[in-house]
């Protein structure tokens, strides 16, 4: 039996690769420990209004950043361009949001961190919720979504097999909050029909 190779879906004005309705996922966080933080050549994705909620709860979170991270933060502030011209976070040594912070050896947003402790009303980026997935605007307004692949993650991948958790299932909080809840649904029942065979 041979696979079924399915073509870009379309919800709203949102292009979709059929693979955050097939692959599984689910963040093992007690293996990885959160090393998605510190991994990779660029900070998270940005846009211009995120970067203005950063800077408001900046003096908020300052304490639990690292020295390193408070000196590129005052020279060259939360955010820069990337060598593709994207406004991504500024990081520590190549690689380290930041952003992070450490408690026992586990890699912590300080920016999540004082969300959850009640300290300020603006979590973190949604690039990073949204992560597997990436998102990209189109020059027509339009967005596309693709599933990222990421060798770090392969327990995350293992974890959402066993417990048959399709991308978009683990990710229905930060794609409501990006997209809306009216277009969730649409998402899901088009992820219904895929899954009867009736794209």
């Amino acid at each position: 039996m041979t696979e079924r190779i399915l073509p870009i879906l379309q919800v709203g004005d949102v292009l979709l690769s059929p693979d955050i309705l097939t692959e599984r996922f689910c963040c093992d966080y007690e293996k990885c420990r959160g090393i998605c933080c510190v991994e990779g050549n660029a900070g998270a994705p940005v846009t211009l209004e995120e970067i203005g909620e950063i800077e408001d709860v900046l003096d908020t979170v300052w304490p639990d950043l690292s020295a390193q991270a408070q000196s590129v933060i005052d020279r060259q502030g939360v955010a820069y361009n990337d060598p593709e011209g994207d406004l991504v976070t500024s990081i520590v040594g190549g690689k380290d949001c930041v952003f992070t912070c450490y408690d026992g050896g586990n890699c912590l947003c300080a920016l999540e961190k004082a969300f959850r402790q009640g300290r300020t009303r603006f979590c973190k980026p949604i690039s990073c919720s949204l992560y597997p997935i990436r998102a990209k605007r189109f020059g027509d307004g339009s967005v596309g979504l693709n599933y990222h692949r990421w060798a770090i993650c392969r327990d995350a991948v293992r974890k959402g097999e066993e417990l048959d958790i399709p991308v978009y299932k683990f990710l229905r909080e930060p794609l409501i909050r990006r997209f809306g809840e009216a277009w969730y649904e649409e998402l899901e029942a088009l992820a219904n029909e895929l899954l009867k065979g009736n794209p």
